[in-house]
């Protein structure tokens, strides 16, 4: 994984940095773990990513080749005829850009924290009262059908479409707070692979509400402000990896584990590098 891993980020990319921007996913870490979120964006450190979907991917890049069909013919794709959503794809020329969350996305710049918010979107369709339905593309393999969001894994899903509802209202769009997930769900009943997967493709409806992205836009400002650094998050496998790892060598280097600290502030942290310091346990890593 070296190759795509590169631990130290450029410092331009890294939040006070002129290259810094806020993604829905760096949106989705803050809330999953305040300590992963200050230790990839402030200090510059990621963790490391998982191997690409290159699966998922591809159902993506044909779904996006299917709707265009239907978006240049401003014709209603057979799924919504099928679902009765009265919409069709929607034609804007910023199509390409909105869906490309590496280059840019669609993006605002938050007046309140100065943050500029982006996230990269699958698919944008309107009805006819002239409303924008943010779309999202998934693809798994399940034996049920697909029919709603509902398990606890599923929140970063809603959240993610909460976020695009959210920026495309901040740059003027008239929104509905009804968004659609396609899903597509790989079949496993064949009795042979034959060189071919057959999908059943369902369309899950999800009433958003994005009366919490504020408020978290400030918190994340005021976390990303501050010298001190969050403690590990209670669920995260990240943090509790860490701290296990550092106690270990430390403990292999004959060092005795002392009593828990206090959370070690930045300031601090560096002091301790330039000094040679040895450093602390427990929650320094």
């Amino acid at each position: 994984m070296s190759q795509y891993y590169k631990p130290n980020r450029n410092p331009d990319w890294n939040f006070g940095g002129p290259r810094f921007r806020l993604s829905r996913s760096k949106i989705g870490l803050f809330l999953e773990c305040k300590r992963c979120f200050y230790i990839d964006n402030k200090l510059g450190v990621a963790r490391p990513p998982g191997f690409p979907f290159n699966l998922n991917s591809a159902v993506d890049a044909l779904f996006k080749k299917e709707f265009d069909t239907h978006r240049a013919a401003k014709t209603a794709h057979p799924l919504m005829q099928a679902y009765k959503v009265d919409a069709v794809p929607f034609d804007d020329p910023r199509m390409d850009e909105w869906r490309d969350s590496l280059k840019r996305g669609i993006t605002h710049q938050h007046i309140k924290t100065g943050l500029l918010v982006s996230g990269g979107v699958d698919d944008v369709w309107v009805n006819p009262k002239g409303e924008l339905i943010i779309v999202d593309y998934k693809a798994t393999s399940k034996d049920e059908k697909i029919v709603a969001l509902d398990q606890e894994w599923h929140d970063g899903y809603k959240r993610q479409m909460e976020i695009y509802q959210w920026l495309f209202r901040q740059n003027s769009f008239q929104v509905s707070d009804t968004g659609y997930f396609v899903y597509a769900n790989a079949s496993r009943d064949k009795q042979a692979f034959d060189g071919q997967l057959e999908f059943e493709v369902t369309l899950v409806p999800y009433v958003g509400n994005t009366d919490w992205v504020e408020g978290t836009l400030q918190e994340l400002k005021e976390c990303a402000d501050s010298r001190e650094i969050p403690p590990p998050g209670e669920e995260c496998d990240y943090c509790k990896y860490r701290e296990a790892a550092g106690k270990a060598l430390l403990q292999a280097q004959g060092k005795a584990s002392p009593t828990k600290p206090s959370t070690p502030t930045v300031k601090k942290l560096a002091k301790k590098e330039h000094e040679k310091e040895e450093p602390q346990t427990g929650q320094l890593f």
